[in-house]
């Protein structure tokens, strides 16, 4: 792991050498913030808890976790610097490892700013803090699995803005496989792929979470949601060296 946690420091400290972090982390407190105050109604509907926080915090990283890696593997793959990265003395499961504990990290740095909302409702009112914990663990796996799937867009392509368009798209048609439209539209027509939907669902799998509920079954999900994703990143990459 020695390999993995040097390549993790060193992409941690490049996203802190240059406004990418810091436009991130901005943009995400504020629309977290606004979105859970305003459309959330967060004093207006007088009880203790973050929901209307949950409820937003996956669609905002929809959009937010694909402009943070589609520079993952792209930009290497334009500068040509993946060549490199690739014949140092470290596996290629490490430098896929390594990027991706730092992005990860680096989504629960901003997902840690957030905690004053937290320590607002314990002033104000007497919430469930466990169910709250739940909650943030939640958000924080599904930061990884978009991770894990916009890692493997990004190592597709050497255009970052190609990356980001194909891992926006993917990350919503998991996000939003278990919506009602879509499983009523499935249920009509095909209810075999209906209960696929469901199963494949990143929403319905936070759900739980938000209720305070740590079930085995959605970490097993997310587990190899994310293993599966960093395999295909990879085998991508295998590919790409190949050629």
């Amino acid at each position: 792991m020695g390999a993995t946690l040097t390549v993790a420091r060193r992409e941690l400290a490049a996203y802190f050498a240059t406004p990418v972090a810091y436009v991130f982390i901005v943009i995400f407190l504020v629309m977290a913030g606004a979105l859970t105050f305003t459309m959330g109604n967060f004093f207006g509907r007088g009880q203790a808890d973050l929901q209307p926080f949950f409820t937003f915090v996956p669609w905002l990283f929809l959009f937010l976790v694909p402009a943070l890696t589609m520079r993952l593997w792209a930009e290497e793959r334009r500068l040509g610097t993946i060549e490199l990265l690739l014949t140092l003395p470290l596996a290629q499961w490490q430098a896929v490892l390594g990027k991706f504990l730092a992005a990860w990290l680096f989504c629960g740095i901003a997902l840690a700013l957030t905690v004053p909302i937290w320590i607002t409702v314990n002033v104000l009112g007497d919430p469930d803090n466990g169910v709250i914990l739940a909650g943030y663990l939640g958000c924080l796996l599904v930061a990884g699995a978009y991770l894990a799937l916009g890692a493997a867009v990004s190592a597709l392509t050497k255009n970052q803005v190609v990356a980001f368009v194909l891992a926006v798209a993917l990350c919503f048609v998991f996000a939003a496989a278990g919506s009602p439209v879509v499983t009523e539209f499935l249920t009509q027509r095909l209810p075999v792929l209906a209960d696929i939907a469901r199963g494949l669902s990143i929403s319905d799998r936070f759900t739980g979470f938000t209720r305070g509920v740590v079930g085995a079954r959605d970490l097993v999900y997310f587990a190899s949601f994310i293993g599966f994703f960093l395999f295909v990143n990879a085998v991508v990459l295998d590919h790409r060296k190949a050629d």
